[in-house]
């Protein structure tokens, strides 16, 4: 995904994140009490997520960077590694992975990966380094995991209470390449690309928004990628 300057302003002028010349933008509730939050003002993005971050044990894993999935297998990693130190049970563990910029892709079904091909423009292979990768490599554990491994794929991780957020900004670049792919119009290219969105897996306004909201809601920050 591109970070120029530009690039950054021509995206945001094209969402709703911007509000409409001389509409007033409300700031109600951010001078609430600590430990409060503004409502929503509708619902376009899914914000209650917020409200499962319930667990003793709080970390957000901001992930921009594709690399493989590295910053996902940092999330499953802690929360492992809890477990085998201090026997901590599921509840006990709020893990918020958030898949940002060059991510994106990491949130999208095998069917999108296949047909666009992303791992060959991602620079990805197989484990055997003989073909360019046709699945999302983080989604299902790939055969001939070792068993102490085997739960580290992202179905299994909301499966256990994982929340996975996805940069609604970024996901700009997914929607693109479907309507290029498959020429397409807006409206009709962004339903195809969710249709591609792995279950589970909720779009918030931006990766910045995603952070700092889990941030707000007690959890501590690392960069995973």
């Amino acid at each position: 995904m591109p970070s120029s300057r530009r690039h950054f302003l021509q995206t945001l002028s094209g969402t709703s994140m911007l509000a409409a010349a001389g509409a007033p933008m409300s700031f109600r509730g951010f001078g609430a009490p600590a430990g409060a939050h503004p409502r929503p003002r509708d619902d376009k993005f899914d914000v209650s997520w917020a409200d499962r971050v319930q667990g003793q044990f709080r970390a957000v894993f901001d992930s921009p960077a594709l690399n493989e999935g590295a910053g996902f297998y940092r999330a499953m990693m802690w929360t492992n590694q809890y477990k085998d130190v201090y026997g901590t049970a599921r509840g006990e563990m709020s893990p918020v992975l958030v898949l940002r910029h060059q991510a994106i892709p990491l949130v999208m079904t095998d069917e999108y990966w296949k047909r666009y091909k992303i791992g060959k423009s991602s620079k990805i292979k197989t484990m055997d380094g003989k073909d360019w990768v046709e699945v999302n490599p983080i989604r299902v554990s790939p055969p001939g995991m070792p068993p102490s491994f085997a739960d580290y794929n992202l179905e299994q991780f909301l499966k256990d209470g994982g929340i996975v957020l996805g940069c609604n900004l970024a996901f700009g670049e997914v929607v693109g390449r479907v309507r290029k792919a498959e020429k397409l119009d807006a409206k009709a290219g962004r339903e195809r690309a969710l249709a591609m969105l792995i279950p589970g897996v909720i779009l918030q306004p931006s990766g910045v928004f995603a952070v700092l909201r889990a941030q707000e809601a007690g959890c501590k920050y690392i960069l995973a990628s």
